[in-house]
């Protein structure tokens, strides 16, 4: 079920997104302590009132204050499964249950001031204030499931205020619209500076594993790509052929979007199930699930002879067709070389590719086939006149 309205208030970073609601999600003390609190508090005015409206919403409060301490400790449980759609669900149902507890206290106040209940109001006022201040804490991290909780938490209130004969209720009903106005421009700059951050860090924590130029993941990237892998795999070696003199006639800008372009094309080629790395200076690195046995090998070949392929079809630099080549090294998981480690494999890979390079172009396997029918070694070819 989509929610339209809401979603324009979800951060567009799913790994963002993902960080801000663990954090709301790590609210278990306060939760059960204004849980605890609230249904003593609400109990408390039922005994001594025997008001069967106390008795009524102190139910309401305590199941509402035990169905959000289960949300949370099921959200604790099974997080580490969760897709990023589960993810925005649980973010709405925390702001669901925080919303229904707000109206739950706010129900109080508002039966504590229709019946004229000064010590009960006292109590009950007491007792929705306490909770707003825990809200404040969160929000820096979803201000809209605050401000939605919090007028949830208030307008009760107000309106059993400003149904009251005495000018007085009439002026604090009054005074807490101006509290929920201050609370709603302290949440979004606390918000805006709290966001700032996490995005600052994890666009860090991207520098770290991508390459600056073609924003593929970079050796680092790469490596952490390969340790979670499970099943059978590929990793496939790409050398660019003829990169080099591009680089030297036409300088580096050039060189850097003939990158850029292989960098595209690499990606489109591997899907979206697998990963495209650059390794450094023209030398890229594929990584894709396969098939077990034969089929898998089947695969890695057809995977590695499409980016040859593609890389050897023509690019348009500054206006000017240049064709380059490519040579590629291929391994199939730690199935087909088993007892090696994932520094041995990728020597092994890296030292396939060398021999695909000096048999002319082509694919070879690390396990030392030689398949030259990947496609033919190109050589540099430019259309710019100054090179003939």
């Amino acid at each position: 079920m989509r929610f339209p309205v809401l979603s324009r208030f979800l951060h567009p970073d799913p790994r963002i997104r993902r960080e801000l609601v663990e954090l709301l999600y790590t609210s278990l003390p306060q939760v059960a302590a204004i849980g605890v609190t609230s249904v003593t508090g609400a109990l408390a005015l039922t005994v001594i009132s025997g008001d069967p409206g106390y008795a009524v919403i102190t139910l309401c409060i305590f199941v509402m204050a035990t169905a959000r301490v289960v949300s949370l400790l099921r959200y604790k449980a099974r997080a580490a499964q969760f897709t990023d759609a589960d993810v925005v669900r649980w973010e709405r149902l925390y702001g669901a249950g925080a919303t229904l507890f707000s109206l739950t206290l706010g129900a109080l106040s508002f039966r504590a001031l229709q019946l004229g209940d000064g010590p009960g109001a006292w109590v009950s006022f007491g007792l929705s204030m306490s909770y707003c201040v825990g809200m404040v804490s969160r929000a820096a991290i979803r201000p809209w499931i605050i401000l939605t909780a919090s007028a949830a938490l208030l307008t009760p209130i107000m309106i059993a205020g400003m149904m009251r004969p005495e000018l007085a209720y009439n002026i604090g009903a009054g005074m807490l619209v101006l509290f929920w106005l201050t609370l709603r421009e302290a949440s979004k700059h606390l918000s805006a500076a709290f966001t700032e951050r996490l995005e600052a860090k994890h666009r860090l924590a991207r520098q770290a594993t991508h390459d600056f130029l073609t924003d593929l993941p970079n050796r680092a990237g790469f490596l952490q790509a390969l340790s979670g892998m499970a099943g059978h795999f590929t990793v496939v070696a790409i050398d660019l052929d003829g990169f080099k003199p591009i680089n030297d006639r036409h300088g580096h800008h050039t060189g850097d979007d003939l990158l850029r372009q292989v960098a595209e094309r690499l990606t489109a080629c591997v899907g979206a199930d697998g990963v495209a790395a650059r390794f450094g200076g023209d030398e890229f690195m594929l990584l894709k699930p396969v098939a077990s046995a034969e089929r898998g090998r089947d695969e890695a070949l057809a995977l590695a002879r499409k980016a040859v392929f593609d890389l050897s079809m023509p690019y348009l630099l500054v206006d000017l067709p240049v064709c380059i080549g490519a040579s590629a090294g291929i391994a199939v998981s730690h199935a087909t070389l088993p007892g090696i480690t994932t520094a041995q494999l990728l020597e092994r890979v890296d030292r396939a590719l060398y021999v695909a390079k000096r048999a002319g172009g082509g694919c070879a396997w690390a396990d030392g086939e030689v398949e030259q029918s990947c496609c033919p070694r190109s050589t540099p070819f430019s259309m710019d006149p100054a090179a003939a």
